[in-house]
């Protein structure tokens, strides 16, 4: 039995004793010429270093894979919250689009045809002649197309006393069909002191025909075409 564990001493002696002969005298400049175990533990090194750098590089690509992810996640949830919402309110949308709808139409009676503007024409001139004004202007212009409607600017200058011309601006409002008031401007009569002179501007609007709507595509078109 002891020459047993003298024999297994010397055995791991000698084994110490090639493990540090083998890592002794190593030239760092030339890894090629190492023994065998200095050489295997340099790959098993450089190995597990490259492994370790991959790893932590696939890694780096995967967390920028998550955070891209949750942030769209995120983005999603929002959307998620709108769409509920909208979901949750398109009974009461639907009203509004329904309100808004017949307020369009309401105004869009409010808005004369060709033939009525001759009739309101007439219709701002009686109400000045109505409040004792005496008109020194009455100009229309000319008439401006939009795209569903057209614009009639006109051109007023009248004379009377301070109420009076308060009540016709009141009266202007009043009208069945719509005509605002611009650019206005009330100076001093130098004849008459208890005159004043009232300058501006009316505007009136009335909705175009089919036919008129065709041309004003047409010529919007054929604008848009000349400009390329």
């Amino acid at each position: 039995m002891s020459n047993k564990n003298t024999s297994n001493r010397h055995g791991f002696a000698d084994f110490q004793g090639y493990l540090v002969k083998q890592f002794t005298g190593l030239d760092s400049k030339d890894p090629s010429v190492w023994p065998v175990l200095p050489r295997a533990a340099l790959y098993l090194v450089v190995a597990v270093m490259v492994a370790t750098a991959a790893w932590f590089a696939a890694l780096k690509d995967y967390e920028v894979e998550l955070q891209a992810e949750r942030e769209m996640e995120v983005a999603l949830r929002a959307d998620y919250q709108k769409k509920l919402l909208k979901a949750v309110s398109l009974d009461a949308l639907k009203k509004q689009r329904e309100q808004v709808q017949q307020y369009v139409i309401q105004l869009e009676k409010q808005l004369p045809s060709k033939a009525e503007m001759a009739a309101l024409l007439s219709d701002i001139n009686q109400a000045g002649l109505g409040r004792s004004l005496q008109f020194e202007l009455f100009r229309p212009g000319q008439l401006v197309a939009k795209d569903y409607y057209a614009e009639l600017p006109i051109s007023l200058k009248v004379s009377g006393r301070y109420h009076d011309i308060g009540a016709f601006a009141a009266d202007i409002a009043h009208l069945s069909r719509i005509v605002t008031l611009n650019d206005l401007s009330v100076n001093g009569n130098p004849k008459d002191t208890n005159v004043l002179v009232l300058e501006g501007t009316a505007r009136t609007f009335r909705y175009l025909d089919s036919e008129e709507i065709q041309a004003q595509r047409k010529a919007v078109a054929a604008k848009g075409r000349g400009a390329k």
